[in-house]
């Protein structure tokens, strides 16, 4: 399958790799612009495991406030040398993140992160609804466990920085932007900390949903 200059600049748009890699890329995939993508995406997750044991010790701290100050996000994101945490493409790495924990809600970062009782207590509110469901209620043991792990891996997918599809681009999570961006800076990237703040949270008041303005801002951008 051919592919145009214009082929290869679309494939650089949405993956932020090197025109030359692109045009590699597409020429491996003869033209296929879904399987050079995945072609792309596997080449960065080479390069982040080797860049793994590095050292990220600098970084940057970044803010994002939604319009109207209803939503406020605090992020440390670190990476190996002050010149990258300098450089544009590091910065906007670090806001689109930042944006995305505004919209997006995460509680941790990976699932290494979440306490094991939340995890046992998931698992048992499953199992509750496994009993109570007529139709499911005499599966054989295996089968429900197998149920009840598929439901913790989509609360991993729900509550884990990391595991979410990035807001801006729903075909890649978190973890696919983070290698992508380790592959075309050139260093280890690491996401480290963030907090997250909603204007009124846990006082009385009427319902708002401010993780749905935060996501209709993005798609404004996105236009």
């Amino acid at each position: 399958m051919a592919f145009t200059a214009q082929d290869v600049m679309t494939l650089r748009d949405r993956t932020g790799v090197g025109v030359m890699d692109c045009k590699k890329a597409l020429i491996e995939a003869d033209g296929n612009m879904d399987k050079a993508i995945e072609i792309l995406r596997e080449k960065g997750k080479a390069t982040a495991a080797k860049k793994e044991g590095r050292i990220a010790s600098q970084g940057i701290v970044d803010s994002y406030i939604h319009m109207g100050g209803k939503i406020g996000v605090l992020l440390e994101v670190n990476c190996e040398t002050d010149f990258v945490a300098k450089s544009p493409q590091f910065k906007e790495f670090v806001h689109n993140v930042a944006m995305h924990i505004a919209a997006a809600n995460p509680q941790y970062i990976t699932d290494a992160e979440v306490p094991a009782d939340v995890v046992e207590k998931e698992k048992e509110i499953t199992r509750a609804q496994i009993a109570n469901d007529e139709k499911m209620a005499n599966k054989p043991a295996q089968i429900i466990e197998k149920m009840v792990e598929g439901k913790i891996a989509k609360f991993f997918k729900d509550v884990c920085l990391m595991d979410q599809m990035y807001v801006r681009d729903p075909s890649k999570s978190i973890r696919d932007l983070l290698t992508e961006s380790i592959a075309t800076i050139g260093e280890k990237i690491s996401i480290r900390r963030f907090v997250r703040y909603e204007m009124g949270e846990g006082l009385a008041k009427r319902e708002d949903n401010f993780a749905d303005e935060v996501m209709a801002q993005v798609n404004k951008l996105q236009k």
